[in-house]
């Protein structure tokens, strides 16, 4: 086996336990340490994949939280953002990318780990801007979660619920991605190849997750993510 698809194999079950343990942070692990080995194209193709798989491995697990009355808003702003965010990964050149990954690893780790706690949202309108926001990210990088997340927390969601219906939003995200890159011919021999390894590290990442789930402070393993992007993001903008 070759050491790209053994590297592979390790960041996608590290980024799938991480998603299994806190609903959240699949793409910002897997994106930034996957577009220097397989370029921007192959890296997000393939995280599109991942990602609907696991979410319905998710889903069959938090389903009974699902709480989906207040969730089309987000949906319609979403399926706005995505198409606009596919067709500029194509035309963006990689080092652009890889900046706009670093700032958003670092932004999003400087925010969750020193932000005041935010207001509660009582007009869902806003749901429509943070799921447009959150299409274009998606639909460029896989990282559509922050804004969900964010969005959840003014909310006031409890955790299961949460860990639910980020399931659902995130998965309108992916697999509208996944038929934009199956239009655009972007699922090439090497992107299958890489799934078929990425396939049973998505199984053992979750249940191994879901395992570990009733032994590990939540937050605190939350915290200790951060970091870890908040150095990933740093290295991407210093190099």
């Amino acid at each position: 086996m070759s050491t790209e698809l053994i590297l592979v194999g390790v960041v996608v079950f590290f980024a799938i336990l991480t998603q299994a343990i806190s609903g959240s942070g699949l793409a910002l692990i897997a994106m930034p340490l996957l577009v220097p080995v397989l370029g921007p194209l192959n890296a997000a193709a393939l995280v599109s994949l991942i990602a609907v798989t696991t979410q319905l491995v998710m889903l069959a697990r938090y389903h009974r939280a699902l709480r989906v009355g207040g969730l089309w808003r987000l949906m319609l702003g979403s399926l706005a953002g995505i198409p606009i965010g596919v067709i500029a990964l194509a035309q963006l050149d990689s080092r652009v990318i890889l900046t706009v990954l670093g700032v958003l690893l670092v932004g999003y780790a400087l925010y969750s780990l020193f932000a005041p706690p935010l207001p509660q949202i009582h007009n869902r309108n806003w749901g429509f801007g943070f799921g447009f926001v959150s299409g274009l990210l998606g639909g460029a990088y896989n990282t559509g979660g922050p804004p969900y997340v964010i969005y959840g927390v003014t909310q006031r969601w409890e955790a299961p619920a949460f860990k639910a219906n980020l399931q659902v939003l995130l998965m309108v995200n992916s697999v509208t991605v996944v038929i934009a890159h199956l239009v655009a011919g972007h699922f090439t021999t090497p992107v299958l190849e890489n799934y078929a390894i990425a396939f049973p590290m998505i199984l053992a990442g979750a249940f191994t997750g879901f395992w570990l789930d009733r032994y590990i402070d939540e937050a605190r393993f939350r915290k200790i993510v951060l970091v870890l992007l908040l150095i990933i993001g740093a290295k991407m903008l210093l190099s």
